[in-house]
């Protein structure tokens, strides 16, 4: 566990600071979790009871609209995963979030964080910083979808996050991007990577 809890702290720091002592408290509730492939964790409709750190694995949080597969956002190592509106609002959900590859997380309880950020106002601090960086990156999201086309949606995301390629099926690139699979072969053979 103790590199487990390196990995938290890497993580944690990458969204601000905390106190010594409340990231003690923060480590404590973890356990380790794993998921098999295509499993769902969370089902669109359920409440997210657990945050997730990705320790090994890919998850996607996605959803069906008249009969079309969307996918929003990715998880992979090294990253929090978990449908986070869900989890801090503690409200149905209006996502799947689908394991696209074995994975190996941990994870806390909503009511151990909950507990956590009422006991300690670092903790409540970093968590108000993280979801207003998630906020931001979800905004920035947004004006891809509306505004660019399909091959600059594709070269923003490599730009981002260029391991993804190797790491995520391609039709859920496709869908990510909003394009027909054939369309993303069509744009992979285009762009040079």
């Amino acid at each position: 566990m103790a590199d487990h809890v390196a990995i938290l702290r890497k993580l944690v720091s990458s969204f601000g600071d905390v106190t010594d002592e409340a990231f003690d408290a923060f480590a404590t509730p973890w356990a380790e979790v794993r998921f098999k492939r295509k499993e769902i964790i969370t089902r669109q409709g359920e409440t997210e009871k657990y945050l997730y750190l990705v320790l090994d694995g890919v998850q996607r949080a996605c959803r069906t609209h008249n009969d079309k597969e969307v996918t929003l956002v990715f998880s992979y190592t090294g990253s929090f995963s978990g449908v986070i509106d869900s989890f801090f609002l503690q409200q149905p959900s209006a996502f799947d979030l689908e394991v696209l590859t074995t994975s190996h997380c941990l994870r806390i309880h909503y009511n151990d964080m909950a507990l956590l950020m009422q006991e300690h106002r670092s903790i409540e601090q970093w968590v108000r910083i993280a979801i207003t960086k998630v906020l931001a990156d979800t905004l920035q999201r947004h004006i891809e979808i509306l505004a660019f086309g399909a091959e600059e949606k594709f070269v923003t995301l490599l730009r981002r996050s260029p391991h993804v390629l190797n790491l995520v099926p391609h039709k859920y690139l496709a869908s990510y991007i909003g394009v027909d699979p054939t369309n993303f072969s069509k744009l992979l053979g285009r762009i040079k990577l």
